[in-house]
């Protein structure tokens, strides 16, 4: 694990990005010691306002594990002509920055593939003593281009970009190109197109009209020319940095097959991962990542300190091989819970089918570091993580377990997130996400969106319908769409669409989505009858959506197509996927 993660800061207002963004603040004075507010507020204002100055600013940050910021860089995109541009990228100064440069210029290359982006653009000041008489300036130069260099980034020669905009202005800038390993020929039409939109976007009061029309006039060669390499043995750039593939971090509870209940009827079993496991590899679209450790609070923060506090004692002390459900409820009298540990199994579940063994704390737990890693990938930047776990988690709510479900992986997760901007869960599953919905219906920073069978005929059965909206701050932050007993895909589809454009309108940081697959024809615990091609045309629908997205595993239980349906759903996502 690396001593830093780089992520995105999506707002300016939640408490973790007002921190990060005070340090680049600091960060940016230490190396332009000559800025001025005004630019350091138009900076911030460029993040919120894209329509203002035509191009979406996204800024990235190194953070420590203490939340300390050690570099950062701001992007600028501009979709009409459908190229980045580095404006800034700055460490902060010391031993523990090493390596802090590179690796936030790889997240930005991944960022600029991920919008379908030409490439980046950038500007360098000039390594030749022809062009800057600040002879002390040209050793730092040099390092600079030769650092691009190692990512195939060169000057774009045969041009007056390096023409200053006033007489006397030394050290004019080249424009360096970036593109992103794919040897894209740039055309002098589109090269035109991009300096004019620099130069009037980025510096619309410096540079006069007839400058901007004398550089673009200059642009002659077609395909446009880069310098040749000055500085790297070979000419060959870094080999890992020649061709950028988004692969899906896929991050499997290698603890769940330790829970495994041996019962007759008891279907959720450790066959279910390894029947997804194996097709989805098949794509050729996922990379296993390895599971973190995170804190207990992360779940207390979620789940009651009392549950979790239950659950892990009555479960360490099982003798192995043994289980109990729970057989007595208290509908009378929650206040005076029952002292046996084997009684109050009722006192934490909604249901008589989930047991407690020596296990289940193990995997549950086990599961929850899966679905905090997923989230913390993105965070990193990646745009889409799966936490393919077992048991499932939807069902438990703040107080209770049921439904196969111990803790609430998804849930926890979007918790987590939601230090960092707003989130969004979308619970797929035949099921009622009745979990999210309690966890989080006062909440309005954390939007709940399920689709699933009416609870009038369809497990949990008393949560779950179209009127319950949420309460407090969270009303209007919670929609149920609960649906007819026999159901087709395309019926299916028209419904997830109307869910997805109201998670749309939210206009959430990050999506979780709690991704059931009992939604197919012939599952044990569901009434519908999807098919192959349905969760295709599911997982297109979601691809289309630029949210990075969390995929947290729930149910599905028909094993001799679960991992089929798996498949299509993401094979359907991915043909989709802004990527």
């Amino acid at each position: 694990m690396s001593l830093f993660k780089i992520r995105k800061v999506t707002d300016s207002f939640h408490p973790s990005n007002k921190r990060a963004i005070e340090q680049v603040l600091d960060i940016l004075r230490i190396h332009f010691p000559s800025i001025k507010e005004d630019k350091i507020n138009e900076i911030l204002e460029q993040m919120k306002d894209p329509m203002k100055y035509q191009f979406s600013s996204t800024l990235f940050v190194a953070e420590d594990g203490r939340f300390n910021v050690k570099g950062f860089a701001i992007l600028f995109y501009m979709p009409d002509t459908h190229f980045c541009f580095l404006d800034y990228i700055a460490v902060k100064p010391g031993r523990i920055s090493s390596g802090v440069g590179g690796a936030i210029y790889e997240r930005l290359r991944e960022e600029a593939h991920l919008l379908k982006s030409i490439g980046v653009f950038m500007e360098c000041l000039p390594d030749e003593e022809t062009l800057c008489s600040d002879k002390s300036e040209i050793k730092q130069n040099q390092s600079r281009l030769a650092f691009y260099e190692r990512y195939g980034a060169r000057p774009i020669i045969g041009t007056s970009y390096e023409v200053p905009v006033n007489d006397g202005d030394d050290c004019p800038p080249h424009l360096l190109f970036d593109d992103l390993g794919k040897d894209y020929q740039l055309s002098a039409t589109e090269l035109k197109k991009i300096i004019k939109a620099i130069l009037q976007r980025k510096y619309p009061t410096y540079c006069p009209a007839e400058y901007v029309k004398m550089v673009v006039d200059s642009v002659k060669d077609n395909p446009v020319q880069l310098r040749d390499y000055k500085y790297l043995v070979n000419n060959i750039p870094l080999e890992k940095n020649k061709a950028i593939k988004n692969l899906i971090p896929l991050i499997v509870n290698d603890k769940h097959d330790i829970h495994h209940v041996k019962e007759r009827g008891y279907i959720e079993s450790p066959v279910r991962i390894s029947s997804i496991l194996k097709e989805i590899t098949k794509l050729d679209s996922f990379k296993v990542m390895p599971t973190r450790d995170f804190a207990d609070k992360h779940i207390t923060n979620v789940h009651n300190p009392k549950y979790f506090n239950y659950f892990k004692t009555i479960c360490d002390n099982f003798p192995e091989g043994k289980s109990i459900y729970p057989y007595v409820f208290p509908v009378r009298n929650t206040t005076r819970p029952p002292k046996d540990l084997s009684v109050l199994a009722g006192y934490y579940c909604i249901d008589t089918f989930t047991p407690l063994n020596k296990n289940a704390f193990v995997a549950s737990r086990s599961g929850v570091n899966c679905a905090l890693t997923g989230a913390e990938l993105l965070l990193e930047g990646h745009h889409t993580a799966y936490a393919l776990v077992r048991p499932p988690g939807h069902h438990a709510e703040r107080d209770v377990f049921g439904g196969f479900c111990y803790f609430n992986n998804a849930s926890i997760a979007a918790n987590f997130l939601s230090e960092y901007g707003k989130i969004a869960i979308l619970d797929i599953d035949y099921h009622h996400g009745n979990g999210h919905q309690q966890i989080f219906y006062k909440r309005s920073d954390v939007l709940t969106v399920s689709i699933h069978g009416n609870p009038s005929f369809a497990y949990p059965y008393f949560t779950g319908f179209a009127d319950e909206t949420g309460e407090g701050e969270g009303l209007g932050y919670n929609h149920n769409f609960p649906l007819k007993e026999n159901l087709t895909g395309e019926e299916y589809l028209v419904v997830l669409k109307k869910a997805l454009k109201k998670i749309s309108a939210y206009k959430p940081d990050y999506l979780v989505i709690s991704l059931g697959l009992d939604i197919a024809k012939g599952d044990p615990t569901g009434t519908w009858s999807l098919k192959a091609s349905d969760f295709a045309n599911n997982g297109k629908e979601i691809g289309k959506h630029g949210f990075p997205i969390l995929f947290v595993q729930e149910g599905g239980y028909k094993n001799r197509t679960l991992g089929i349906n798996a498949r299509n759903f993401f094979d359907g996502f991915l043909s989709t996927r802004i990527k």
